[in-house]
């Protein structure tokens, strides 16, 4: 990252933001025929259960108009993902009793590794995984691919279902900050609408979503981009990213064209929850690669947390052991996984109004998101030279870190941490 990067006016940042907003609202250029084949807002999955991953290099852009150095594991072993590099690395999808083979191809300057938390009897190379030491000093957590060319084969048979993580269990400190991380979702043997083997965890596929939390010292990763060294008793977090994001970016469709190393939105898109016509709520997987923990909180919504670092919480004899959470207290390489759902509890339409009168117009402060009028489904009169970005008369429910501090860029802020729920009327219904 030469030092040009690391800073720019504020002014350039300002519009840089007004022009990412832009661009949200009109999605520009020809998507990818991976795009093409991914859903637009949700989990993007990577099919197993082989894989082949690199572990390269390459650059993201921040809220700031920054760009960032990176490492990452990317797709390999085909003409048209072989180039490509993405951060977070590729999410993983396998089913229950699959046995996974990754295969890790390093193109970076140092000895690299993938460990895999939950999963157990990996194999590497067909022998289990083992620490490695050089004498007597451990030099990583796993078997390695080594610098500059070097593979090693992964295998494991994935036995229990959940959300876990996937990263370099070579020098963490260094290359779990610099990217070398994503996401394994092991999908139960009841049904891939289902988080866990049991009655309760069942969701709305369509409404299944990712929240990947990680952090940035850009001193670090310019240290790493010019191969120096650096004082990690000098760390210091100046970028908090959600889905390898930073907002307005993060509520951007999938495999957005600006955006063409950062594939995966975190916008939560949901219907209304009804026992009849929609009776399952959606299913958000946390996952926090940074290194303290985050309090995520998702505003006017209770989620259920059904399980934790890929278990489900129960007791014996499958005794329900979830619990409702207002905030999402997510610690350093845990999982969690969160059932969400919404509904108007006092039913107000149009027939059934607000018991409120509302301010005059000269009063009021227009968000970009605002339809009109308070009702799910309505799109009301807007004064004239107003915009909005609303479609079809949908809700949008922020979500953020409630550490306010780490909502920033780089001293920007509103540009770290952020994304929305966007709640869609009932279904059938004519948004886009």
């Amino acid at each position: 990252m030469r030092r040009s990067r690391l800073k720019r006016i504020r002014l350039g940042r300002a519009l840089l933001v007004a022009a990412g907003l832009l661009l949200i609202a009109q999605v520009v250029g020809v998507p990818s025929a991976e795009a093409q084949t991914q859903p637009a807002v949700g989990i993007a999955c990577t099919y197993g259960p082989t894989f082949n991953l690199d572990a390269k290099s390459g650059y993201i852009v921040l809220g700031d108009g920054n760009t960032m150095f990176m490492w990452s594991y990317a797709q390999s072993g085909n003409a048209q993902s072989n180039q490509a590099f993405q951060y977070p690395g590729p999410v993983l999808c396998v089913n229950e009793g699959d046995t996974v083979t990754v295969i890790l191809h390093n193109t970076l300057s140092e000895d690299v590794s993938i460990m895999f938390p939950g999963q157990e009897n990996v194999l590497a190379n067909g022998t289990p995984a083992q620490p490695q030491f050089t004498g007597t000093t451990l030099t990583s957590l796993t078997n390695v691919a080594s610098a500059g060319g070097g593979s090693m084969t992964y295998s494991f048979v994935a036995s229990k279902p959940g959300t876990y993580l996937y990263q370099s269990g070579t020098s963490p400190e260094k290359q779990v900050r610099m990217g070398l991380a994503g996401v394994l979702i092991v999908r139960p043997a009841r049904g891939a609408d289902f988080a866990y083997n049991r009655d309760d965890t069942r969701f709305t596929p369509e409404e299944e979503f990712l929240v990947f939390l990680s952090e940035i010292d850009p001193y670090q990763h310019q240290a790493a981009e010019q191969n120096k060294p650096f004082d990690l008793t000098r760390y210091h977090v100046h970028y908090w990213l959600v889905n390898g994001r930073t907002f307005p970016d993060s509520i951007a469709d999938n495999f957005a064209s600006w955006l063409p190393s950062q594939p995966y939105g975190a916008l939560a898109r949901i219907h209304p929850y009804d026992a009849t016509t929609h009776p399952y709520p959606g299913l958000a997987r946390y996952v926090n690669v940074g290194f303290e923990e985050i309090p995520f909180h998702p505003h006017g919504n209770n989620g259920v947390v059904i399980g934790r670092d890929g278990q489900p919480l129960e007791g014996p004899a499958q005794q329900d052991l979830t619990f409702e959470k207002f905030a999402i207290n997510i610690g350093p390489g845990q999982t969690w996984d969160v059932l969400v759902k919404w509904y108007d509890a006092e039913n107000y339409s149009e027939a059934n109004r607000v018991p409120i009168t509302i301010p005059d117009v000269a009063n009021q402060t227009i968000g970009m998101f605002w339809s009109g009028s308070p009702y799910l489904g309505v799109q009301g009169p807007l004064p004239p030279g107003v915009s909005t970005l609303n479609q079809c008369g949908e809700y949008y429910i922020i979500s953020h870190n409630h550490a306010l501090f780490q909502l920033d860029a780089w001293g920007m802020t509103m540009a770290g941490q952020i994304t929305y729920m966007r709640v869609d009327p009932p279904l059938p219904n004519s948004c886009p």
